[in-house]
């Protein structure tokens, strides 16, 4: 038997926001006990702590696969670590991706993570070229996700995702972003080769994002917005070579699961 939380993260309010599941073990379960509870979970991610004496171990799980980076399950464990284990102060989690660190600010929390700036992408991939042939659009990426900026929010609000075409970029997914009149910018991100045809708020896609906005905006300090139907809105800042996001988050469930 084990303990595990469902938070909606980026939210003040519960069924807002994105919902992941955390588990704080003593140590790791079995890689295929992990992945069969993210696939019962079907959320974007479940993540799983531990403690290794100077902070704590991260995992992440999608429904499929296991992924180096996620921002708003780390938001969830952060605030499991802090509203249930009585863990105070910053918290460090060691990751694939280097240290991540989240700390309470101002009725919620800060994530301090390593920005990963935006790399070049001459052309799209073939697959799905033809989604943006008739609108004009800026590409690039990271390692693991492509992006594209089209003109305004409105195009990012009114694009219609083909999810078939969008899965070819496999274990990669799709970000669409734009500039804003409310926010600094907005975007939605798909990645349906990972079990998420789209993710409501997704905090990694910003250490991207932070660094591209910051850079076209001429500004370090940004407010941003994820376009989906649950919505998330975030406050972002570069900070070196550091991008800063803060939102808070909030417990919708406790259960204990069974585990074979």
């Amino acid at each position: 038997m084990a303990v595990m939380y469902q938070v909606d993260a980026f939210s003040d309010r519960i069924f807002g926001g994105n919902p992941a599941a955390v588990l704080v073990l003593d140590d790791w379960l079995a890689e295929e006990v992990m992945q069969s509870i993210a696939a019962e979970n079907n959320l974007a991610e479940t993540a799983f702590a531990r403690p290794n004496g100077r902070g704590w171990d991260l995992r992440w799980f999608t429904p499929v696969h296991e992924v180096d980076f996620c921002g708003h399950a780390t938001l969830a464990t952060a605030h499991v670590l802090a509203a249930h284990h009585g863990v105070a102060g910053e918290i460090a989690f060691s990751t694939r991706v280097g240290e991540l660190r989240v700390a309470r600010v101002d009725g919620g929390y800060r994530m301090d993570l390593p920005g990963f700036p935006p790399e070049p992408l001459p052309e799209l991939p073939a697959s799905i070229a033809s989604l943006f042939a008739d609108v004009n659009h800026n590409a690039f990426r990271n390692f693991e996700n492509v992006f594209v900026e089209l003109p305004d929010e409105a195009a990012v609000r009114a694009f219609v995702p083909d999810l078939v075409k969008i899965a070819t970029l496999k274990s990669q997914g799709l970000v669409i972003t734009g500039k804003s009149d409310t926010y600094d910018f907005v975007s939605r991100y798909f990645a349906p080769g990972a079990g998420i045809p789209e993710d409501p708020v997704t905090g990694s896609i910003h250490a991207t994002l932070v660094p591209y906005w910051a850079d076209k905006l001429g500004k370090i300090h940004l407010s941003a917005f994820q376009a989906s139907v649950r919505g998330g809105y975030l406050l972002c800042e570069l900070s070196g070579d550091r991008v800063l996001i803060s939102g808070k988050a909030v417990t919708f469930m406790k259960a204990e699961i069974h585990l074979p």
